[in-house]
């Protein structure tokens, strides 16, 4: 049953947006596992889904008390999405953007709309998995869908990486024009420091304040850093390194052919574990 771990992982990070965490999850479900009567359970993957899909909602709901007196802005821990890794499946990650986007629910709405919208579970299904009638599970369905009504829902659409060429170049060059150009006018940028490093508090909206933001925090931290490409939950993003330390994960999200999103994940916890797995990747592609 070990080889589930992978798949176990991914439904635990997908709702509660944190990698490690979501290990750790896993970790309990089989330490449950073990110490059940094996002989009463019919489907044993099933059982171990449906315990680390609540173990990860029991988490979500206490993560969220904390959010709320975070310092700042809380965002999903990046995952690299580029290279096969056995320590969680990949390709079932779902974007960043949505990531971030599903914010807005409560976990068990959060739940619900993954399993039937990215991994196309029946209501009955998602009943039997998170102990709920079939009706509870179409309304929180229902629920989920009005939050995010206003929002483009993207599952793991790739984007390639044209356009953030363009803008790391023109940020470099100081290309205000191309800039300019490539954004969008209502673009936002998002930034997490935990409060252990700098970071923005407030959003930044607004094509003008978001290049004035850009070019300064450019300036000052990043013209004499290592910068590398990178696929951020199916998404192009920019990792920025001091020496061999990653300091900053900038993941775009790209709509009709402009920059609308840009986030800035700078909590040293967040980056951790994705140093050492695009570090990992490096390696193994040579």
């Amino acid at each position: 049953m070990d080889d589930l771990r992978s798949l176990l992982t991914t439904y635990a990070y997908n709702i509660t947006g944190s990698y490690e965490d979501s290990k750790d999850i896993v970790q309990d479900a089989y330490l449950n596992f073990m110490n059940v009567d094996k002989e009463r359970i019919e489907n044993k993957k099933a059982y171990l889904i449906r315990t680390v899909i609540n173990l990860a909602i029991n988490f979500k709901n206490r993560q969220k008390k904390l959010v709320s007196e975070y310092p700042g802005t809380w965002l999903p821990e990046p995952v690299a999405t580029e290279k096969a890794d056995t320590a969680i499946n990949r390709k079932e990650i779902l974007s960043y953007s949505l990531m971030v986007l599903l914010e807005k629910l409560n976990a068990k709405q959060r739940a619900v709309f993954i399993l039937k919208e990215a991994f196309g579970y029946e209501h009955e299904e998602i009943a039997e998995v998170l102990g709920i009638t079939t009706e509870n599970s179409r309304k929180l369905l229902s629920r989920a869908k009005t939050e995010l009504k206003n929002d483009d829902v993207s599952f793991r659409k790739k984007i390639p990486f044209t356009y953030i060429n363009k803008y790391a170049e023109a940020i470099r060059n100081g290309d205000m024009h191309t800039i300019e150009q490539i954004l969008n006018d209502d673009i936002t940028l998002v930034s997490d420091g935990g409060g252990k490093v700098p970071a923005a508090i407030n959003f930044v909206k607004g094509k003008a304040d978001a290049i004035k933001f850009l070019q300064g925090i450019y300036k000052k931290f990043y013209t004499d850093k290592r910068i590398e490409k990178s696929f951020i939950n199916h998404q192009p993003a920019l990792l920025y390194y001091d020496g061999e330390t990653l300091t900053n994960c900038q993941v775009f999200f790209i709509q009709n052919d402009h920059i609308r999103n840009i986030y800035f994940v700078r909590n040293p916890d967040k980056l951790k574990l994705l140093e050492e797995n695009v570090q990992e990747s490096f390696i193994q592609s040579k």
